[in-house]
């Protein structure tokens, strides 16, 4: 039975009737955000390309994913949800509720039911907007400062001279050389790193006084506790919590007004996983990166931010996808001809952003791909959406 949703897109409301599942004729009206010069009669996404990925979520043939949202130059292109039970999923899994109990359905992937869907690792890379904020207004130095700087090193375990030199940029590009395991098990598992850092009492404390794996800025090494850090610091420049600098300096500029963010025991903000939006605002996120910073002519992320965050700094090493890089918290899907590559956020359990500013193209994945089924590939994603877009 059709259904209508609405929503607000760049200042304007959109109304889309989801029944046939491909909106190619929603528009926005005017795009103020959008490129000087793009013709409407340019080629747009394939409406038998997204109907076919569309009915692929619908039939559960790809696990549990939740949402699928894509916009091409301003305008939506198809907007669905997905429903699944996740209530008797919950069932004989740890009955201990909570926000840290990944099987919740209080807390996921919805945030108590509500439209606000667990980001995960996506948190990273709006964290890494604050950061480039604050540097931008000179409350941070630069990418090069001692992260130091920002904790009580009397206070700091193993500390030693690799611990003293570790940067700003080594956190942004998980190069801290602390030493960390969040790969080799799940995250449902105590035995993961991230899973014990979220079970103690003081997160920032548990990162820090890790023991030195190797110099920092030499090698890779995914940790959602450096990005925690990334709290800490935050707090100590700004003299705000990273929830309520985000609130004043990027969402309301952006027009979000509705989020949750979770809180570590010390009050920190859970920079590493903890933020929930609804798919629309998530995709105002990636047009501010599209538009290189700039929101409706009001310039948010420091010029230049954009481009250093997406430079390609190291190899992340993963074997599905071996052309992949990583930036600021952010990943490098490569896609077609060499060189290109999709900016891309990327959470636990089926959380995507892709942003291809070649095509003008946005796209957002939410899932929860925890329990019986394996988490959507993100190449996978990329080219499926891309695949379904005829544009230039």
């Amino acid at each position: 039975m059709p259904s209508s949703r609405s929503f607000t897109w760049a200042g304007l409301p959109i109304i889309c009737f989801c029944g046939a599942a491909v909106f190619s004729g929603c528009t926005t009206g005017s795009n103020p955000t959008g490129p000087a010069g793009a013709s409407p009669a340019a080629p747009g996404p394939d409406p038998a390309g997204l109907a076919a990925l569309d009915a692929e979520f619908a039939s559960g043939s790809r696990g549990y994913v939740d949402a699928l949202l894509v916009i091409k130059r301003g305008q939506v292109a198809i907007d669905r949800q997905y429903s699944h039970d996740y209530e008797a999923m919950f069932a004989g899994k740890d009955p201990v509720r909570g926000p840290y109990n990944y099987y919740d359905p209080d807390w996921h992937p919805w945030y108590r039911k509500s439209d606000l869907h667990t980001l995960q690792s996506v948190t990273k890379s709006i964290t890494s907007a604050l950061i480039g904020i604050a540097i931008g207004r000179g409350e941070i130095p630069g990418v090069e400062v001692p992260i130091l700087k920002y904790f009580d090193a009397s206070k700091v375990a193993n500390l030693d001279d690799r611990k003293r030199r570790i940067v700003l940029r080594d956190l942004l590009t998980m190069t801290a050389g602390l030493k960390w395991d969040e790969d080799s098990v799940p995250y449902t598992d105590k035995a993961n790193s991230c899973a014990a850092m979220e079970a103690s009492a003081d997160w920032a404390r548990y990162v820090i006084d890790q023991p030195m794996e190797h110099d920092p800025g030499r090698a890779f090494r995914y940790s959602s506790g450096v990005s925690e850090l990334l709290a800490q610091i935050l707090l100590k420049a700004t003299g705000r919590q990273a929830d309520a600098y985000a609130a004043e300096r990027l969402f309301k500029p952006l027009g979000i007004e509705r989020y949750y963010w979770k809180h570590t025991p010390t009050d920190l903000p859970d920079t590493e996983g903890g933020l929930y939006l609804t798919r629309a605002d998530l995709a105002r996120f990636g047009t501010l990166y599209l538009h290189d910073g700039v929101w409706e002519g009001k310039r948010i992320l420091p010029e230049g931010w954009v481009a250093e965050t997406m430079r390609p700094r190291v190899d992340p090493g993963l074997k599905e996808i071996p052309a992949a890089r990583y930036g600021y918290q952010w990943w490098l899907v490569p896609w077609g001809k060499e060189g290109r590559s999709a900016w891309t956020c990327w959470g636990y359990g089926g959380q995507f952003l892709l942003v291809v500013p070649e095509r003008d193209l946005i796209a957002v994945l939410n899932g929860w791909n925890i329990y019986d089924r394996p988490e959507l590939d993100p190449k996978w994603a990329l080219d499926r959406v891309l695949a379904a877009d005829l544009g230039p």
